[in-house]
């Protein structure tokens, strides 16, 4: 059963965020992921977010999605993502 791995960012460094974000997704495409969606416009339509941007990208399975995360390639960009962002990454199945 494929997964979404949802980013929800809220950006403390732009320049370091271009860094991370030219890093990241070559990692993400490694792992058999794709980038459904990213932007910097977010909004909510009930409730509030303060958020600066967000990506959304599909992986085969969640297990696929949770061995990018903690994959040797992605665990290096940590500290730079720390850098530009405050980050929540979530993993949700997506229905059979």
């Amino acid at each position: 059963m494929s997964a979404l791995m949802i980013a929800l960012v809220k950006i403390k460094d732009a320049a370091k965020m271009q860094q991370y974000s030219a890093a990241a997704a070559p990692t993400i495409i490694a792992a058999g992921g794709e980038i459904l969606g990213r932007g910097k416009h977010v909004e909510a339509l009930a409730g509030s977010l303060d958020l600066s941007a967000a990506l959304i990208a599909r992986f085969p399975s969640a297990a696929a999605a949770h061995a990018w995360y903690h994959a040797p390639a992605y665990q290096a960009l940590i500290p730079l993502r720390d850098e530009a962002m405050v980050p929540t990454f979530f993993v949700l199945e997506e229905p059979a």
